[in-house]
């Protein structure tokens, strides 16, 4: 009698659970994003990153893993070769103008292609500034659009305790010619004078000489 009340008690409890299991909402459906959009939210960080000769690139044309490459490297000549396209420009462009311009070429080979280009290694000199002198870390950065001197200052870290701060200068080379603007980092940094921030371009270097005391 005892045996029979047991199992009874237990399977009277698995139905319960399986009743209360039936009341519970469905789980929602979490939808998957395709490849190209997972690569296109990577790219999003260097949308306006301008591409350089030594560059290396990622191409990914989305469902056509023939005519993706992971690694391309950007030719002194500024140019790239990719399946189908034996010599195109990128120097100049930033991702996503190339992947439309790789695109509009692919797209008389396949419909409607889907192309994505992103930056694997910057290491193009004329895409970047560089900062020497008196920062916390001495370096080049990878240049983008609207980029300004505090924003290449934060970049580096920060000037040091011994930075002669209102004798930066900004070099930049137009026509072959060096061209120097004065920059009062002390004043744009410590007062917020934002007639100091000027606007960088590809290329510039910045320098923070030391304090003579």
């Amino acid at each position: 009698m005892l045996r029979h009340r047991s199992r009874f008690s237990g399977l009277l409890a698995i139905g319960v659970l399986v009743a209360y299991c039936a009341l519970l909402p469905a789980r929602a459906q979490v939808p998957q994003p395709a490849p190209g959009e997972i690569a296109g939210k990577v790219n999003k960080a260097s949308k306006d990153y301008v591409i350089g000769p030594g560059d290396v690139l990622g191409i990914f044309v989305w469902q056509n893993p023939d005519l993706s490459q992971k690694a391309v490297p950007v030719r002194p000549d500024g140019r790239i070769s990719t399946p189908l396209i034996p010599n195109i420009r990128a120097a100049g462009r930033t991702p996503s103008q190339l992947a439309h311009a790789i695109d509009q070429v692919l797209s008389q080979y396949i419909r409607s292609p889907r192309v994505t280009v992103i930056v694997k290694q910057a290491l193009s000199v004329l895409s970047q500034v560089q900062v020497i002198g008196q920062v916390v870390h001495p370096e080049s950065i990878p240049y983008h659009e609207g980029m300004k001197v505090l924003d290449v200052v934060l970049a580096a870290g920060g000037l040091t305790p011994y930075a002669a701060g209102n004798d930066a200068k900004l070099e930049r080379v137009v026509d072959g010619k060096t061209l120097v603007l004065h920059v009062r980092l002390s004043n744009l940094i410590n007062k917020g004078d934002l007639s100091q921030n000027l606007p960088v371009k590809p290329g510039d270097v910045l320098v923070v000489p030391e304090s003579i005391f």
